[in-house]
C-alpha cells in the first residue's frame, strides 16, 4: 500500500501571507474557508505565533486544516511559551513569568488576542492539545530535537496538565526533556565566553548540531546564526554530547534552528525545514515527502518572505 504523501512546513511565526503563498505552490486549494490537497496532507513543525503580524490569521489558516483532518502538527517552543504564560500554579504565580524579556518575546500574540480574552483562552486550550512529535509509518516528526531517550521517558506525546507544571521548574526531567525536545540540546560555555541571541538576551549555552558526527569543537557543534560566530571558542568541547540518530532510520524532520543558505538536507535522513520566515530575507520552506527513506535535495519548496 502507497505511504501518505505530506507536506512538512517548517517555523510560520505570524507570517500568514507567505503561508497562503506556499499552500497554493504546493496545489492547494480553499474550499468552505479551508486549505485542502487532493492527495497530500500538511504536517506543521510548530511556532505559529509570535514575532510577525498576522498571529490571528495563521491560527485561521492551520487550525481548521488540523481539525478537519487535512494536516497534523507538533508543538512548538513558542505554543509552549503561551501556554505556560497564561497558566498559573498553585501560588497563584504563572508558570512562565511576566517580566519584560518574557512579556517582549509574546507581545505580536498578546497585542493580537489583548482585547478577546475568551478568544485567547481557546487558542491556549487548542494549543493544548497540539502532541510533543510525531512516530508516523516512515517518517518522524518533531519541533527540535528528537531525543530517544527522553521521548521513551515521557512515554506519551501529550502536554498533560502534570507534565506542564513539572516542566516549568528548573532541575526537574521534566524541565530537561521539554527545553531539549522543543528548543534543542544545549550544552555550557567555557568560563568567560557569551554571545546575545537573535532577541538581544546574553547566552552563555548554545544549541548544538546533535547530529553531527564529527563536530569537535564549540564551533563545530554551534547551532545559530553566523554572525555571532566569532563569539563562540574554537576550542575541543570536553564530552560527549551527540545524540545517536542512525543513518538507517526513518527520516526526522524538525524547524526551530532559523537555517541560512541553501535549502537542503542535513544528513541523508535528517532536515530541518526552518529557514528564517520571521526576519527579512528568510524563507517559508516545506518538503514533500511521498515515502523516501532518503530525503531528496531536490523536493523542497519555499517562497520567499515577502
Amino acid at each position: 500500500m502507497k505511504k501518505q504523501s505530506y507536506d512538512l512546513v517548517g517555523d510560520i511565526h505570524g507570517q500568514a501571507l507567505e503561508l497562503e503563498k506556499l499552500l497554493e505552490k504546493l496545489s492547494y486549494t480553499k474550499t468552505d474557508g479551508v486549505w485542502k490537497h487532493t492527495e497530500c496532507k500538511m504536517i506543521f513543525l510548530g511556532d505559529f505565533v509570535d514575532r510577525g503580524k498576522y498571529q490571528k490569521e495563521v491560527i485561521n489558516i492551520v487550525r481548521p486544516m488540523i481539525e478537519q483532518g487535512h494536516a497534523l502538527s507538533v508543538m512548538g517552543n513558542h505554543e509552549y511559551n503561551a501556554i505556560a504564560y497564561y497558566t498559573q500554579d498553585s501560588d497563584g504565580n504563572h508558570l512562565r513569568s511576566h517580566n519584560n524579556k518574557h512579556t517582549n518575546q509574546h507581545k505580536a500574540f498578546l497585542s493580537a488576542y489583548d482585547n478577546d480574552s475568551s478568544e485567547k483562552e481557546d487558542v491556549i486550550e487548542w494549543f493544548k492539545t497540539l502532541p510533543l512529535w510525531l512516530d508516523l509509518d516512515g517518517i518522524r516528526v518533531v519541533h527540535a530535537c528528537w531525543d530517544f531517550d527522553l521521548i521513551s521517558k515521557l512515554g506519551s506525546s501529550e502536554l498533560t496538565d502534570d507534565l506542564l507544571h513539572q516542566s516549568a521548574i528548573t532541575g526537574t526531567w521534566q524541565n530537561d526533556a521539554i527545553e531539549t525536545i522543543l528548543k534543542g540540546k544545549e550544552i555550557p560555555l567555557p568560563d568567560g565566553y557569551g554571545f546575545n541571541d537573535k532577541d538581544g538576551n546574553p547566552r552563555t549555552h548554545i544549541r548544538i548540531k546533535y547530529w553531527l558526527k564529527d563536530a569537535v569543537t564549540y564551533q563545530d557543534y554551534f547551532m545559530g546564526p553566523s554572525d555571532v560566530l566569532n563569539d563562540i571558542p574554537d576550542i575541543p568541547v570536553v564530552g560527549d554530547y551527540l545524540l545517536e540518530y542512525d543513518s538507517q532510520d526513518k527520516p526526522v524532520f524538525f524547524g526551530h534552528y532559523w537555517m541560512e543558505g541553501k535549502i537542503k538536507p542535513l544528513t541523508d535522513n535528517i532536515a530541518c525545514l526552518d529557514y528564517s520566515v520571521a526576519k527579512p530575507g528568510g524563507k517559508l520552506v516545506s518538503y514533500r515527502w511521498d515515502g523516501e527513506q532518503r530525503i531528496d535535495k531536490d523536493k523542497f519548496v519555499f517562497v520567499d518572505r515577502g
